[in-house]
């Protein structure tokens, strides 16, 4: 195998998911914390709208590598009433979900010898791809007494001469940390004033509870809109993770060179997922509001549970649907009869014992804590609280 495959580790998000679902199989109750999907079903219209572009010839052929027309119209459209950027369809390249629109960027705008400041805790994937660019990621801590979120003081002490992006994830995986308006305009501006790319992760963009509400860095500094990247998708506003459509928004010349990237790898997004995220975009908001009403509920509800458990630090996430607690109070004790000295072996217990998957901080860049999504079905949610409880009570 190539070195840049063999140095790959596996996602911890899906290898934990992968573990509960083999147990499932041969028979076991695990309830699973650990995959980062809606466990609402597509809105009606948009799989209707998908079973009419099914039967549609039109469909059955190759389509624009970089996105149909009136998705990428669509897309635009949405930027511009939801977040405020006025955006055209060829700023747009259409990905196979969220995920791949962050490898096309990082494999546009990243050579050997660059690098990317990432923000920790992160979602797990960040620094792989970047990786996989030839760059090196460079993690700056947030702790959970600063919100999780960066400031500039540390962006100022981390950034060098090679430093040619900022990874920007708000609301954030893992922790639901949410940055307020003021707190994405400084950091804005921060980069702007050094000339470096800022690429802003927005998937969770809709999911935002209480007081907080999601800030487009791009919509806070316009002048930042030449150095400035989106990734977004259909996958967690709209129940759609199976579906595998996202997209970046970027200056004409990196999306175009985007575009050509893909035309070599994958080629167009499939038409009937493509028709289906059309549909989501123009359609109703009623399910998605609904569904932001439910997680909102069940974010409070994972707190309250969690917060008083001994060992646990538990703050109140903001966005998302994961609660991100510290499980360092248990590091060094034995839980069910076995000695706990990372938030893996934790994890492990968690699963072996109470047949419970959480996915350990490790793969966030945050040892010592785990992460909960509290995007599972109501009566899963709280058996699966109350399995942790009984657990940890009796440690």
């Amino acid at each position: 195998m190539s070195s840049r495959v063999a140095g790959l580790t596996e996602s911890a998000t899906l290898a934990i998911t992968a573990k509960a679902k083999a147990l499932r199989a041969d028979g076991a109750d695990v309830i699973g914390f650990g995959a980062g999907e809606p466990d609402a079903h597509t809105p009606t219209h948009i799989v209707e709208a998908a079973q009419a572009a099914a039967a549609d010839p039109a469909t059955h052929r190759y389509s624009a590598a970089g996105g149909l027309p009136e998705l990428k119209a669509a897309i635009a459209a949405d930027t511009e009433r939801h977040g405020g950027r006025p955006t055209q369809p060829a700023e747009v390249l259409v990905t196979n979900g969220g995920k791949h629109a962050l490898y096309a960027v990082f494999q546009t705008l990243l050579d050997p010898g660059d690098e990317a400041l990432l923000p920790a805790p992160y979602w797990v994937s960040y620094p792989e791809q970047i990786r996989l660019a030839g760059a090196t990621p460079v993690e700056l801590p947030a702790s959970a007494d600063a919100g999780y979120r960066v400031t500039v003081e540390q962006l100022d002490a981390a950034v060098t001469d090679r430093t040619k992006l900022l990874i920007f994830n708000s609301p954030a995986n893992p922790t639901g940390a949410v940055y307020p308006p003021d707190e994405v305009s400084a950091i804005g501006r921060w980069a702007l004033d050094r000339g470096i790319w800022v690429v802003c992760d927005e998937i969770y963009e809709h999911l935002v509870y209480g007081d907080a509400q999601h800030a487009s860095m791009v919509t806070q500094v316009p002048e930042l809109s030449d150095q400035c990247i989106l990734a977004n998708g259909v996958a967690k506003t709209y129940a759609m993770t199976g579906w595998r459509v996202g997209w970046a928004i970027a200056p004409q010349p990196v999306s175009a060179a985007m575009g050509r990237l893909q035309s070599h790898t994958t080629s167009n997004v499939a038409n009937i997922a493509q028709h289906a995220a059309i549909a989501a975009l123009n359609g109703p908001r009623d399910e998605v509001e609904r569904m932001r009403a439910t997680f909102d509920r069940r974010r409070r509800l994972a707190y309250e549970r969690l917060r008083d458990l001994p060992g646990l630090t538990c703050p109140l996430p903001e966005g998302a649907f994961y609660v991100f607690p510290s499980v360092e109070g248990l590091l060094g004790t034995e839980v069910a009869g076995r000695r706990v000295d990372t938030s893996l072996d934790l994890c492990e217990v968690l699963l072996d014992t109470a047949r419970v998957a959480l996915v350990p901080g490790e793969g966030f860049g945050a040892p010592g804590h785990v992460r909960l999504s509290y995007a599972l079905g109501d009566d899963d949610l709280e058996r699966g609280l109350d399995r942790i409880r009984d657990l940890l009570t009796r440690a």
